[in-house]
């Protein structure tokens, strides 16, 4: 449970620092609404992402019929919650679709520029530590 909390504070801290430095240039050059369209797809990809987590130790030690089920349940209401952002967009104009749309996938994109960095970073590490 305390790793899947660490995760989700790792990957949706740089997710959520990406969007608003992103967010808050597109703002400063006029783009406002593109600027809040992706905060607000960054927000809610963060909420589906803590959705996720919080509903993996909800399976564990159940039936595979009850854990069927709560995981269609789950995942029913992860795509209602992830469809709101994307109705906001549509029906406001201060929110553009697009950036809303690449908002939620901020949380995604931090996961993967973690993996590939990684071996970068390593590699930095073993440098610095005089292994090489």
């Amino acid at each position: 449970m305390d790793a899947i909390r660490q995760t989700e504070k790792k990957y949706c801290s740089r997710a959520l620092i990406a969007a608003i430095i992103i967010g808050g240039t597109l703002i400063v050059c006029g783009l406002t609404a593109m600027g809040k369209g992706l905060i607000l797809g960054c927000l809610f990809g963060i909420v589906n992402f803590i959705a996720l987590g919080a509903t993996i130790p909800m399976k564990i030690g159940k039936t595979r019929r009850t854990a069927s089920v709560i995981a269609a349940g789950a995942l029913g209401a992860r795509m209602v919650l992830l469809a709101v952002p994307m109705v906001i967009a549509i029906k406001r104009t201060e929110f553009n679709l697009i950036t809303t749309v690449a908002g939620l996938f901020f949380v995604q994109l931090s996961i993967l520029a973690d993996y590939l960095t990684a071996p970068v970073w390593a590699g930095f590490r073993k440098k610095l530590s005089g292994d090489i």
